[in-house]
């Protein structure tokens, strides 16, 4: 089997390398859309990422992967304790995949060899303590999206069909990969990545030169490659050990939480998952970085991947927008937000496009009688960000 092609050596891209790392210190974080040009290695990270990281341990012949023998489900018929260590299961779903498939649907061939009705996992019992891979994400079926919404929301696999009633847990990272020119991503999908970077092809001629030459070389002779780069992915992989073992010790004070609040309601995030997320997130960076507190460089650098915040609905919803009409004006960006909120010295501010029209619900403008929703135009206007801040806060 060929190697992958090592984490380490791949060329620039360090939103998007981070972001997955972070995900290996913290799953509950929710996973990661990585969207932009193509050929831009978004593919290749997944997979590289598939060898970067450890182990984990589970009982011997468990088609879900559990680490003990009593979250092992009856249907699986395991009669003994024994553990073994098994690769971090990273799971490619295609996107012609059935739905029997996903799921887990009746064992003919045990129905028609044995006469029992028994049945067979899916790629969601496979994922399950590990990853799940979905390219072109913004074209998977609509069933089969609302099939992952489900499980993506419980963390269990619930299958009603063929004569079986079967329950198994399921709970992985969604990684997912798309061009948002090729389609659109339902919100309901989006919401459920935690982090969203974007990707995009370098345009500095040395660095593409230096892709060029590196792919070449694997190319070549991939083991040969592979083990140049042996070394730097092992250090990561111990940062990913270390920082899961402090990840509990980290610390976040009621600052952060607070900017973590003001961020969220700035960007018109709706529900509270966009802050619980971007805690995460933040604490996950701190951890990996070896520091024992949460700071606001490390709120700068995730607001802008937090999809629930509304950064990554809105940079998605930009690069479909241009493409489609390049005359129209462009949308605020949601860095802009993470800079006024963030900035030293400024604790309580709003909406970078409120304006002096009537401000409706979290600072909006609201001058024609809707809030404007995520990802549409809004126009700057000179209003005092302490005006903004007397509304949010009174």
């Amino acid at each position: 089997m060929k190697q992958p092609f090592p984490f380490s050596a791949i060329v620039g891209q360090d939103d998007m390398k981070t972001a997955m790392i972070l995900t290996a210190v913290d799953p509950g974080i929710g996973g990661v859309l990585v969207f932009g040009d193509r050929g831009t290695g978004k593919s290749t990270a997944v997979r590289a990422l598939a060898a970067l990281l450890p182990p984990i341990e589970v009982v011997k012949g468990c088609p879900v992967n559990a680490a003990t023998r009593k979250d092992c489900p009856e249907w699986a018929e395991i009669e003994t304790d024994t553990r073994e260590e098994r690769p971090t299961p990273v799971i490619d779903l295609p996107l012609g995949v059935t739905e029997d498939r996903v799921v887990g649907a009746l064992d003919i061939e045990r129905a028609l060899t044995r006469g029992e009705k028994a049945f067979e996992p899916g790629l969601l019992a496979r994922a399950n303590r590990g990853y799940l891979y979905i390219d072109e994400v913004n074209l998977l079926e609509d069933h089969i999206v609302d099939l992952l919404l489900d499980v993506a929301q419980s963390g269990e696999n619930v299958v009603e069909r063929e004569g079986l009633s079967i329950r198994h847990a399921a709970r992985f990272v969604l990684v997912g990969s798309g061009n948002p020119e090729e389609g659109e991503l339902r919100p309901q999908l989006l919401d459920r990545f935690g982090l969203s970077v974007e990707v995009r092809s370098p345009n500095d001629v040395a660095e593409r030169i230096e892709v060029i030459r590196r792919r070449d070389a694997y190319e070549r002779n991939a083991d040969a490659f592979a083990k140049r780069y042996r070394e730097d992915d092992a250090q990561i992989r111990g940062a990913i050990l270390a920082a899961r073992a402090r990840l509990n010790k980290v610390k976040a004070g009621d600052e952060i939480l607070g900017d973590c609040a003001e961020l969220c309601l700035a960007l018109g995030s709706d529900g509270l998952r966009g802050e619980l997320t971007l805690l995460r997130a933040a604490r996950a960076l701190a951890a990996y970085d070896g520091k024992r507190k949460v700071t606001r460089a490390h709120l700068r650098r995730i607001a802008p991947w937090r999809s629930a915040t509304g950064c990554g609905a809105t940079r998605w919803t930009r690069r479909a927008a241009a493409r489609a009409s390049p005359a129209r004006s462009t949308p605020c960006l949601p860095d802009a937000h993470v800079g006024r909120v963030l900035a030293p010295g400024r604790r309580r501010i709003g909406h970078p496009c409120d304006g002096p029209a009537r401000i409706g619900r979290r600072g909006h403008s609201n001058a024609g009688g809707a809030r404007p929703r995520q990802g549409r135009e809004c126009v700057p206007t000179a209003r005092a960000p302490a005006q903004v801040a007397d509304h949010h806060f009174r």
